[in-house]
């Protein structure tokens, strides 16, 4: 779906590249009819803010929100995991889920940065997209319900991400995820030693972890599979397709 890379590039820090292609984003959201008609015109503000707003102060607030607030962070397993072990297994687990569809990450992203998981879930069938994002649901509406709570035009982007999944999440799987602590975020002495946590590695010498039935990591691992119909051919030369992700050619 068109629309999961559009949403996924309004997630995206502030550029002149950006703004500019606001015309071409809103396009994609109206042209393929996958948002709902509460969901497409909740997302105007972003877009006319993006389009029309000074590019400093754009990228100041996105700082703001994603970089200097733990509690909006744009890394998935940050709201499941914390700083436990657990979540370098979670990272394995989803990099494995982008490396058996035969996509490789082409930036420095870590897997579960948000716009890298949209452009992945962008690149698979409908159906199977759908359900991909039913299973990160909850931290979605999470943020969205935070970044609602701060007035924030980008809480559009995740009700709009949990209006596309195949199911909502339930109460009971909201228990599992990191309680919300809000620091000041022009205290950078406070977030500089929030922040401090062990190095989260990927590959051999990982931890590996059993991060538990209800966890996300634990429900990604059962999509470890390529999607329907997609055929990959090895390569050693990978060919770049989107920012984040490409993929064998």
């Amino acid at each position: 779906m068109k629309t999961l890379k559009a949403l996924s590039a309004l997630l995206t820090y502030p550029t002149a590249e950006l703004t500019a292609a606001v015309p071409d984003i809103r396009s994609v959201l109206h042209g393929e009819s996958v948002l709902t008609s509460e969901a497409l015109p909740a997302l105007e503000p972003l877009l006319s803010s993006l389009a029309s707003e000074d590019l400093y102060d754009l990228q100041e607030r996105y700082v703001i929100l994603f970089d200097r607030t733990r509690t909006l962070s744009l890394h998935l397993f940050e709201h499941v995991h914390g700083e436990s072990r657990d979540r370098g297994q979670a990272m394995v687990d989803l990099k494995s889920v982008y490396e058996a569809a035969g996509f490789e990450i082409s930036s420095t992203e870590l897997p579960d940065y948000v716009p890298l998981f949209l452009e992945y879930c962008s690149l698979l069938p409908e159906a199977e997209a759908r359900q991909m994002l039913s299973e990160p649901a909850h931290v979605l509406t999470a943020l969205g319900e935070r970044l609602r709570k701060k007035d924030s035009a980008y809480a559009a982007v995740f009700e709009a991400l949990v209006s596309i999944a195949a199911s909502k999440p339930s109460a009971e799987v909201f228990e599992a995820l990191v309680p919300e602590q809000d620091i000041d975020p022009n205290d950078l002495k406070a977030l500089d030693a929030v922040w401090e946590e062990e190095e989260v590695r990927f590959g051999p010498g990982a931890a590996v972890a059993d991060c538990g039935v209800d966890s996300l990591a634990a429900k990604i691992r059962q999509a470890r599979r390529p999607a329907p119909g997609l055929e990959v051919q090895a390569s050693s030369h990978p060919r770049t397709v989107f920012n984040h992700i490409s993929t064998r050619a």
